[in-house]
Parts: C-alpha cells; structure tokens; sequence
C-alpha cells in the first residue's frame, strides 16, 4: 500500500513539474526581445522660419516610439555619431539589478564619446502604461527623446475598454539655437540660461508661432470612438498645462501605473512625467485645438508663454475633405494657476488599496530649492551674472550636487575606488530654518559635495520633499532613478509631521516616479528599497539639475544573486 502511495506521489509530482514547465516555457515564448538600433546624430532640422543641426536618434524628431509588452525585454544598441558626449536614460524604468542600463552621465555609466557605442540591455517587469526614453548628457535632451509604450502582456487587457487608436502626445521645449551651447553660456556667465522660443506637440510648434502652420500636427479621432492619449512632457525647464477645446479628459494612468480614473477638462504634467487620458468623439465633427503652455510657478522669473497646438480633427462624412474651418482654441489656465494644479494632483489615485510600506526604517527631510554663490574671488564680472553680481546655484539639504568626471559612482561603489564620492548626505537640513518664509542670505550659499546616502536593502523608506522660498519657492518635479514610489501627502507651507500625518493616504495613493513638490510646499512619498545600486534623485527642471538640485542613494546588495547588481557589460563605456 506505502508503495502505491509513493508511486502516486511521484507521478502527482512529476505531473505537476510538467505543467510548470510547461507554463514557464509558455511565459518565456510569450515574453520577446526587442533589438533597436539608435544613430545619435546631427540632423537638419527647420522650426520657426530657421534651419538648425539639431542632435537626433535616427535623424528623427522627436525620436522613434518604442512599444514592448510587460515582461519583454529591450536591447537598444546606441551609436554616436555626434560631436557630443551621449547617453540615453529610459525613464521610468525599474532596471531592477540592471543599474548600468540606466543611463544618467557619470552615475551609472561614463558617456558614449563621439564615434563609440553601447547596448543598453533591460527588462520590463511590472509596469504598464507610458515612459519614455531621452538623452542624459548636458541639454541634448531637447531633441534627444522619444516615447517608450508599454502594452500588457499577452493574454491580459486594460482595466478599461480597448481604446480606439492610441497616440503618444509628446510636448517639448524648442530653442532657436543650439540648445547645448545656452547650458554652456549660463555655466559660464552664472546666470539663468535663455527661456525657450516655443513649446512643441510632436516636434511640431504649431499654427501660433511663425512658418508653423504647414506642419502642425494632426491628430484624428472619428465621432462615437474613444482613442487613449499617452501625454509625455519632454519639456527641458517648464510645467505645462494640456487640454483640448470642448473635449474632456478621463485620466487612467501615470507614469506607467494605472489609476482610479476621473474626469478633467484640463492636466498639468511637470517635465518627466507623463499621464494617459482616454478621449471621446462626443462632439460635432470638426476641428479642435489641442494646446499646451506654461505653469509658472517661480515669481518674478522670465518664462516663455508661448502656447503650442495640434488640432485634433474628426474623420467623418461631415467634415469636408480639408476641414477649412478655424479650429476651436480650448480656455488655458493662468500661468501662475496653482489651485488647478493642486486640485489636479489632490485628484490622483490607485484603483484599489496597495501596500504602502509602514514601519519606517529611514525617515529622510530633504529641502530643495535655489542659491546664490557669490562671486569667487578675483574672478570678472561677466563670470557673476546672476542676481547682484552672484552665480545661481541649487541645492538638496544644502548640498549642490558634484557630478565625477573620470568614472561613474556605480563603477567607483562596485570597484571600490576611494576618493570619487562620500555617504555622508545629511538625513535632514543641516539647519532648521522657516523654509517658506523669509530666509537668511546666509543659507544661499550651499556646499559642493559628491554626497551620496546608504541605504539597506529591504529598508522602508519616507522622505518629506520641502520646497524653499531661497532665490524663489517653485513647483519642482522631483525624479528618482530605479524606483517607483507612493505619493502619500502634498501640502503647502513648511512641513509639520504632528499635524500633517493626518493627511497621509495609506490607503490609495497614487504610484508615480517623478512627484511635482508644490510651489512653497512639500509632498512626502514612500518605497522600499528593493533595487540594488546607485540611483539618481534629481529636479527634471535641467536648468537645476545643472546647477546641482541632485543627490543620489547607494542601495547596497542584500543577499545572494538575486539581490546584487549584475555585473557590468563587457562594452560599458569607459572614461
């Protein structure tokens, strides 16, 4: 009897090793691999009456869309054939152990120079929705950047009807010059670098600006269907307000989560983030202006308050062939229309309840704002051009973050090569101060560092974000490398954690990567730092990434290879 048992046993086991097998081998042939080959390279480019060389991938503007499957992987061969030094970041993306396929210039990896290349090789586990992937290196990301699609896996569907058709919208920020050559004046002079001279949807400024209006892009819906719009800003330094003349909006996702849908006629997208909203064709067919500008938040600041549009037009017996007639203009916010935002953001929701990590192991404060140097001595005045003869600075727990120029910290953490960074990054401000209220001229003047902070892995993570009235308080989109986190609280003023812990939604805040700190506020968020490596946190305003609004976490290996970065590829460029 024991023996029949046993061999009963055997065959249940066997049977189900089969079907496992069987599953894991259906999984994997389900799951492809995805080769793109990316030319990075100069390309003639004509906007706003004027030919530009501008830096392209594959000489297209914006760049190509990538569309993959949860679970497929990426390999994305990059080649520079530009003059400049390159590396693609793909925001968003966990790069879960993959930290050398993340891309930011001297953290994860040192630049392609000019005539070399890498493949960027990568999973995608866990997410859908819209990313996207651009440059990382000075301000080639004003024409270096693309949309990246994330569809579910096979088998599996929205958590709302099929749309009709899908259209990335991707905004952007046009400079009338060489976009790298405005960083490097404003580096040189220590001023604010010139303001953009158009805004942009699809690479495309539109019918408001000068010889625009012939390549304006369309985007067609037909009456009684309902089309998913995956909005991207790609801006370089602008918030941007997006809506759509007579057309509402029901938002279902963000930054490749998903989200308790609502409706809006109107959504602001700080740079970095993106927000997919379905649209109906509920109205009589015609032509409508979809359009884009700025939200403003630093007062007294120069901004461009240009407007760009796309027309959003119907396919129908209806509309004649051409459609002469003048687009619909949508109502925009005012640019300094905070209280949209913040009823926007307030509005953000997980469908359902999640985890969000309790029991905290690392309660982190960290300020965020502006600074002025003063100007270094013997040094000329047209080297201190920022405000009354000073050099705009920025800074986290006043630290202006230090990029290395020899090798990247992920590099220097794996090889152990001293001298390139410290772990001393400060856990709160090194001096409590009324952070939005009138600030001492002697808290401008941040210290250089290369300051990075710990972290164990496993560990639970909140950190409270406080913008600064320093220079000016601001709307700051708030980015983190290699992480997806919970946005538990926004509020505005200085932080209080006895009294704004009663706002914290533990409950279903929504997911995002990058959080837009309020203007003269804070936001506080939530993860778990399940990804081993070196991960950037940084303002996506570049103007401030470049002035040092970064800092970085070391998240050590936990235990055994499934919990260790992987070694680096053998083509890692070097330095």
């Amino acid at each position: 009897m024991e023996v029949i048992k046993s061999i009963f046993a055997d065959r249940h086991c066997s049977f189900f090793l089969v079907v496992l097998l069987l599953a894991s081998t259906m999984s994997l042939a389900i799951a492809e691999i995805h080769h793109h080959d990316f030319v990075v390279q100069a390309t003639k480019v004509k906007r706003l009456c004027k030919t530009h060389n501008s830096i392209t991938v594959n000489g297209m503007f914006p760049g190509p869309t990538l569309e993959v499957k949860n679970g497929d992987t990426l390999v994305v061969k990059v080649v520079n054939k530009a003059r400049y030094n390159v590396t693609i970041h793909w925001h968003g993306i966990r790069q879960m152990r993959t930290g050398w396929a993340d891309g930011p210039e001297f953290v994860t990896q040192c630049p392609i120079r000019p005539g070399g290349s890498y493949t960027y090789r990568f999973n995608i586990e866990g997410q859908e929705g819209t990313l996207w992937w651009h440059a990382h290196s000075s301000w080639l990301r004003a024409t270096v950047y693309g949309a990246l699609i994330i569809h579910p896996r096979e088998g599996s569907s929205y958590p709302f009807a099929k749309p009709k058709r899908e259209t990335p919208i991707l905004l952007g920020e046009w400079w009338d010059a060489n976009p790298v050559d405005v960083v490097r004046e404003a580096t040189r002079t220590g001023a604010a670098p010139n303001i953009s001279d158009a805004y942009t949807i699809n690479g495309q400024p539109g019918d408001l600006y000068n010889c625009s209006s012939e390549d304006t892009t369309i985007v067609p819906i037909a009456s009684g269907e309902t089309n998913l719009l995956r909005v991207i800003n790609a801006a370089l330094n602008q918030p941007l307000f997006f809506t759509i003349a007579n057309h509402k909006f029901t938002v279902i996702g963000a930054d490749a989560s998903y989200l308790k849908p609502f409706t809006t006629s109107v959504i602001m997208l700080g740079p970095g983030q993106t927000t997919d909203v379905l649209i109906s064709g509920d109205q009589l067919p015609g032509r409508y202006y979809m359009a884009a500008r700025a939200y403003q938040s630093a007062q007294n600041a120069p901004f461009d308050n240009t407007t760009t549009t796309a027309i959003l037009e119907y396919k129908s017996a209806l509309c004649p062939a051409k459609c002469t007639t003048k687009p619909v203009m949508p109502r925009l916010p005012a640019y300094n229309d905070t209280a949209t935002v913040t009823a926007f953001s307030g509005s953000l929701r997980s469908p359902r309840k999640v985890e969000v990590p309790t029991d905290i192991d690392e309660n982190l404060f960290f300020t965020i704002g502006l600074g002025l140097n003063n100007c270094p001595k013997n040094s000329r005045a047209r080297r201190c051009q920022g405000p009354n003869g000073t050099r705009f600075t920025a800074s986290m727990n006043n630290v202006s973050f230090v990029f290395p120029s020899n090798i990247a910290l992920l590099q220097a953490y794996q090889q152990k090569v001293p001298g390139i960074y410290t772990t001393d990054f400060p856990a709160k401000p090194p001096v409590k101060f009324d952070y939005t209220g009138n600030v001492s001229r002697s808290l401008f003047q941040p210290v250089r560092g290369t300051k990075l902070y710990k972290l164990k892995y496993g560990s639970r993570v909140q950190i409270v974000l406080q913008d600064t009235s320093i220079v000016t308080p601001e709307n700051h989109p708030i980015h983190l490398h290699g992480y997806d986190f919970y946005i538990i609280a926004e509020g505005f003023g200085n932080f209080n954690p006895k009294t704004h812990k009663s706002k914290f939604n533990l409950v279903d805040p929504p997911m995002r990567n990058t959080v837009a700190v309020p203007s003269n506020g804070w936001a506080v968020i939530r993860f778990v730092a399940d990804n081993p490596g070196v991960w950037l946190m940084h303002c996506h305003l570049d103007v401030h990434i470049t002035w040092g609004l970064a800092m970085a976490f070391l998240v050590e290996d936990g235990i055994g290879e499934l919990q260790s970065v992987e070694p680096p590829p053998a083509d890692l460029p070097i330095c």
